[in-house]
């Protein structure tokens, strides 16, 4: 018996006849073509020293000024950022945090005077950041449900809800889930010189979410009190898509530390007016150690203040033009003879190595 791949005594390569004419011979060898073998035409430049300091030199020239105008651009945003969460508790209840804020027959209302430092342009917008709080946790993230959001024919789709799935009577929570359930209800009301200052809460989540995300036929039904964070309540005469806080909300944060917009204030606010702020402080952040600030902010056309962006522009600036520099200076001192390119391996016959 005569086993595949040996060659027998009647044929094979001395010229007989092959006892395996069907077998085709077996190779790991691809294809020969000139994308498989890299021979497509490509740029490879050689970086010269001309060539790496003239590159050098055009980054720091065009991120230095970058730099500069950003770093100005945010020192013009005028922001005021007030932690309210520990000054809110009265003092009877200084050891007694989270009982006060449990508690559902203690007076929750704060008063905060806060001065305006420069000239505030409108429209300024009125924030609330949370600290410590983890919206991004696996289970919190996937705890909703979109289908119920968008139809109410799906309403009694809760699957990923749990534990804030259904109510007691087993009748599916609209909205469902963790992300609903732990909504931020603290309030704001502002004054200056005993006249309101109107907050407009229209148009202040996304155009997608408003119109494609929440349904404009879907109304909160069921609605949990969340009560270990907020205790917080839906309008149940107002579709999802028209409540936009709760759409705010519903958009989860990356970090532990986020703002979210809570509405706008359409007038401009003179340098050293005093705002009265009255806050309903009711949102439970002492249960995990987090904090609660209020932030009233201008905008530029790099947006909110931002310092880092600036910074880092002009860092990468400067690291470039001082390598530029070093490598001038190396180059002029101690120069070095440069290699013939015609050795490299892609000026080479490229089938060279087979011949």
């Amino acid at each position: 018996m005569v086993e595949r791949g040996e060659t027998s005594s009647t044929g094979g390569s001395d010229g007989t006849q092959d006892p395996f004419p069907s077998a085709k011979k077996i190779t790991k060898r691809p294809k020969y073509s000139r994308f498989t073998q890299q021979e497509l035409p490509a740029c490879k430049p050689i970086l010269t020293p001309g060539w790496v300091i003239t590159a050098l030199i055009l980054v720091g020239v065009i991120f230095i000024p970058i730099g500069l105008a950003s770093l100005f651009a945010s020192q013009r945003v005028v922001e005021i950022v007030d932690r309210y969460d520990e000054d809110c508790i009265p003092p009877s209840f200084k050891d007694r945090a989270l009982g006060f804020i449990q508690d559902d027959n203690t007076d929750k209302t704060c008063i905060r005077k806060l001065t305006v430092p420069k000239l505030m342009k409108s429209p300024i917008y009125v924030y609330y950041q949370l600290s410590n709080f983890y919206q991004n946790h696996r289970r919190y993230v996937k705890s909703r449900s979109d289908k119920q959001l968008r139809s109410r024919k799906d309403e009694s789709k809760t699957t990923n809800c749990e534990p804030e799935a259904f109510a007691g009577d087993k009748q599916p929570i609209v909205p469902c889930g963790l992300i609903a359930w732990s909504l931020f209800n603290d309030t704001y009301k502002f004054s200056v010189t005993n006249q309101p200052l109107a907050v407009n809460k229209r148009n202040i989540a996304w155009d997608s979410d408003r119109e494609h995300k929440f349904g404009s036929d879907v109304y909160p039904k069921n609605f949990q009190n969340g009560r270990l964070i907020g205790g917080a309540k839906l309008n149940s005469s107002i579709p999802l898509n028209e409540q936009e806080d709760l759409i705010v909300w519903m958009r989860t944060a990356a970090l532990p530390t986020f703002r979210k917009l809570y509405g706008r204030i359409e007038v401009d606010l003179e340098a050293g007016k005093e705002i009265t702020v009255m806050i309903q402080n009711n949102y439970n952040t002492y249960d995990f150690g987090g904090k609660k600030h209020l932030v009233l902010s201008t905008t530029s056309w790099l947006g909110g203040k931002n310092d880092f962006l600036g910074a880092a522009y002009l860092a990468v600036g400067g690291i470039c033009l001082f390598l530029a520099v070093a490598f001038i200076l190396v180059y002029v001192l101690k120069p070095r003879p440069l290699g013939d390119p015609s050795y490299l391996s892609w000026n080479r016959n490229p089938l060279g190595h087979l011949n």
